[in-house]
């Protein structure tokens, strides 16, 4: 039995798959959009995404471990200095696949997958989520705190009224 089997095979074995991905990485940095089938941009999304958080970590580290995937020393560039500035803000989710159409010699779905937050992209992208140090007591609780306050008072003095009489 197949439990477990987290990652598409592509129908290639492992090093051609990491092969045909590295090269697929290379070309979303160098265009910002490609077109390919739907279980390959899956995939694709995976690694595209890693690359850029590498990118964004800078340094050395960064750049070795970023530079491992890419192919060509101007992607590599662009994907440090370019990218990893208009990314420094969001936290994850860089890229989006669109489907597209079904190709007709084997009926494959097709889709774009795109860089978002870019010059020309097919569809706006939504701003990135702003993580915020939360604090032990937001407004929320606070509102929610006092309404239970009112409440506990006006309990107290319904129930001060009533041993009166």
């Amino acid at each position: 039995m197949k439990h477990g089997i987290k990652v598409r095979r592509l129908g290639r074995s492992f090093t051609h798959k990491r092969s045909m991905l590295r090269n697929m990485v290379s070309s979303l940095i160098e265009h910002q959009r490609i077109e390919t089938t739907v279980p390959r941009a899956k995939e694709l999304r995976r690694l595209a995404e890693q690359v850029v958080t590498h990118a964004k970590e800078g340094g050395p580290r960064g750049y070795v471990k970023a530079a491992a995937v890419v192919r060509g020393e101007g992607n590599v560039h662009k994907l440090m200095t370019e990218m990893a500035d208009r990314y420094k803000e969001r936290a994850g989710g860089y890229t989006r696949i669109l489907r597209t159409r079904i190709r007709e010699s084997d009926n494959a779905p097709m889709c774009y997958i795109e860089y978002i937050d870019r010059e020309g992209e097919l569809r706006d992208s939504r701003p990135p989520k702003v993580f915020a140090v939360a604090s032990s007591r937001t407004a929320a609780s606070m509102a929610f705190e006092g309404a239970m306050a009112e409440r506990l008072s006006a309990k107290k003095k319904q129930a001060a009224t009533h041993m009166e009489e």
